[in-house]
């Protein structure tokens, strides 16, 4: 079988962003790009940053993508949710785009033990490709986020977050927290909906590229805005056409490191089952676990 490829940089720089984007082969060259990050919970600090992101938007004329959350906070609202993406310097860069602003659309999810369908946001279709970049690190409900929450959760309207988060029980923001779930569920509904958004992407013919940056290593997400300091130091930066083979090789980087503080990622991950969504993924047929690592330093 032949194994995936998953780019790697250990310096983490907006030129190296650039030069990892470009290794993956994929001309965007004319097309509208949606570049899915995320724009960070105010209060919080491991956020991917504006300057280090902003050259490689600009480069392909990209659109910053995002969806408003589900949790109490400040980004419930487009109007919030915006004033803190110019806080954070990404309106320094490019436009912002909450997605389902103007409302939502549901997308058929295939095979699916817990989702029937997936809800986005209604500008998703306005896209020619997505740049799924996202922050690789901890979640203190799914274990770790990267490039498969960064799609799931991450491009799910606020409605669609709250369905994901009840495993496909309710999606309606208020009541949704309060649905009995086992944890094995919630990451396997994770994974059914980054699956969705591949499968609605590819009968249009709309790629999708994926690149984690891996800085920050907290064991809490950028959605916390009392997100602790980090456990680790700093990975570098891994790219590639398939999400499945872009996590697993986040994760072996941190079972494989050598920093101490790695343990600690390691607990939460699998405290959380974390893991588990990367199998179940690839039994979807969202990508492989197999893959083959390229250092293009």
């Amino acid at each position: 079988m032949t194994k995936s490829k998953v780019y790697f940089s250990k310096s983490i720089t907006s030129q190296n962003l650039i030069k990892i984007y470009e290794s993956l082969g994929v001309s965007l060259e004319g097309k509208k790009v949606g570049v899915k990050v995320s724009t960070g919970e105010k209060g919080s600090k491991g956020y991917l940053k504006a300057d280090l992101i902003g050259p490689l938007v600009k480069k392909l004329n990209g659109t910053i993508i995002e969806c408003n959350t589900a949790y109490p906070g400040a980004r419930t609202t487009a109007e919030e949710h915006l004033k803190v993406a110019r806080e954070h310097g990404f309106m320094d860069y490019a436009e912002v785009d909450i997605m389902d602003s103007e409302g939502e659309m549901i997308i058929p999810v295939a095979n699916g033990r817990h989702l029937k369908y997936n809800i986005v946001g209604n500008n998703l279709n306005n896209y020619d490709c997505i740049i799924n970049l996202a922050h690789g690190k901890g979640h203190a409900m799914g274990g770790f986020g990267a490039s498969l929450k960064n799609q799931s959760i991450g491009i799910a309207s606020r409605n669609g977050k709250a369905y994901i988060h009840s495993c496909g029980q309710d999606n309606n923001p208020n009541t949704a927290w309060g649905c009995k779930y086992e944890q094995i569920d919630f990451i396997e509904s994770m994974a059914e909906a980054a699956a969705s958004v591949t499968d609605y992407f590819n009968k249009q013919n709309k790629p999708i590229l994926y690149i984690t940056v891996m800085n920050y290593l907290s064991v809490d997400c950028d959605c916390d805005a009392h997100q602790t300091a980090p456990v680790m130091g700093d990975l570098g930066i891994i790219a590639s056409l398939d999400p499945v083979a872009n996590d697993q090789a986040f994760i072996d980087m941190i079972w494989n490191s050598c920093d101490k503080g790695s343990k600690k990622l390691q607990e939460r991950i699998d405290k959380k089952l974390g893991r588990e969504i990367l199998p179940y993924a690839e039994s979807l047929g969202l990508g492989k676990r197999e893959y083959e690592l390229i250092c293009i330093d």
